[in-house]
């Protein structure tokens, strides 16, 4: 989107985004936080911010070809609906967690997605005729310290020219 590294002010306060998910959903949530870790390497400051923030980091290394945190991501919503209860926010624009998302809507359960919803999956988006819950992650969670450069449809209600003045 930004087509260059983010400005500090430019990436996400994940600490917000846990709060919000608390507040929206009125109960305590676990932040998991998945990270591709097959080189062997972690970035330990950002392992240790996270951990600061309440989130679980949970490192995951595969082959090379293993697509590690999709398939993380999978079997933890997988374990969510076999364990028989809880509800799931899940900070993505994917389409491989559909038949995860929909097999926990099925079960009625509770699922949102943080995005930015210009970059949401067509399929995914579909899903909120079933009860999905979709949420912005500047517009609805306010997660960033600047206004990004984003180009998206504006409800005419929520629009306001001193952003582009």
């Amino acid at each position: 989107m930004l087509g260059r590294r983010p400005a500090p002010e430019e990436r996400p306060r994940w600490d917000r985004i846990l709060h919000f998910t608390q507040e929206v959903w009125h109960g305590q949530a676990r932040g998991l936080f998945f990270l591709n870790a097959t080189s062997g390497q972690m970035p330990m400051s950002f392992v240790q911010a996270l951990l600061a923030m309440s989130y679980h980091p949970i490192p995951l290394a595969g082959t090379g070809t293993e697509k590690v945190v999709d398939i993380g991501i999978q079997r933890t919503m997988d374990a969510i609906l076999e364990q028989g209860h809880g509800d799931v926010v899940l900070a993505s624009h994917d389409g491989d967690y559909i038949p995860q998302v929909e097999r926990l809507l099925d079960a009625g359960r509770k699922v949102g997605v943080l995005c930015f919803r210009e970059f949401l999956n067509g399929q995914l988006a579909d899903l909120t005729e079933r009860g999905l819950q979709i949420y912005d992650l500047e517009d609805d969670l306010g997660a960033f310290n600047a206004v990004l450069p984003r180009v998206r449809i504006i409800p005419l209600a929520a629009f306001d020219p001193s952003r582009y003045l």
